[in-house]
């Protein structure tokens, strides 16, 4: 029986105020590796631990891949990520399908980032009050592709693998990554140009694809 619901937060509950901030810092930077290995090597390097703000979280990420941090193109990735974060929005159906699902679930907050921006969209919308538990990857010092990082949140939450399932957009690191350690996994694709099952486009559908 279900009683916890995680949810990923960019893309899944909050719309990026630009196009995917993490590939225009793959293209500002011009990386040439396959995606999945930079998302990754990027997220551990920028949104692992507290930094004392984006200049020192894009020093790291240039570090990561052997690029020095110009300021030209530190201010560049500084003016993005403002930018992503000041413009976004919930989606539309967010705010009122987590307070009808918060009458029967617990609601927890799961995600990937650093650690000067998630928390002015939570206020500024005022989500925090939606969740029971938050756990941010540069608080745990994992990433959600480390095996370590939902047995950790299971761990803290108490309950089992069977009680929970993971609502996110990306394949990567909230499908896989969550089955991997033998949890339940529904991926919303709000553009509906992925091949999974169970899938849902919009919040609204969760409901349904969990009762059964």
């Amino acid at each position: 029986m279900i009683k916890v619901i995680l949810f990923d937060f960019w893309g899944t509950l909050v719309e990026n105020g630009v196009w995917s901030p993490v590939k225009q810092i793959k293209n500002i930077l011009r990386i040439d590796l396959p995606f999945s290995e930079y998302i990754v090597r990027m997220e551990r390097a920028m949104m692992t631990k507290k930094v004392s703000g984006l200049h020192e979280a894009f020093e790291n990420v240039c570090q990561e891949f052997g690029i020095a941090p110009e300021e030209k193109l530190i201010e560049e990735l500084i003016g993005m990520w403002n930018k992503s974060w000041m413009l976004a929005q919930p989606y539309n159906e967010v705010v009122e399908v987590l307070g009808k699902l918060k009458e029967n679930y617990q609601l927890v907050l799961v995600s990937n980032t650093d650690s000067s921006s998630i928390n002015n969209v939570i206020e500024k919308f005022e989500l925090g009050g939606f969740f029971d538990k938050i756990f941010f990857s540069y608080e745990l010092g994992l990433i959600k592709t480390d095996n370590l990082f939902f047995k950790q949140v299971l761990r803290e939450l108490g309950v089992t693998e069977e009680e929970v399932v993971m609502v996110g957009d990306s394949v990567q690191s909230d499908i896989i990554s969550a089955k991997r350690i033998g949890m339940k996994a529904v991926l919303i694709d709000r553009k509906n140009t992925r091949d999974y099952h169970p899938k849902i486009k919009n919040l609204n559908e969760l409901e349904k694809v969990l009762e059964l």
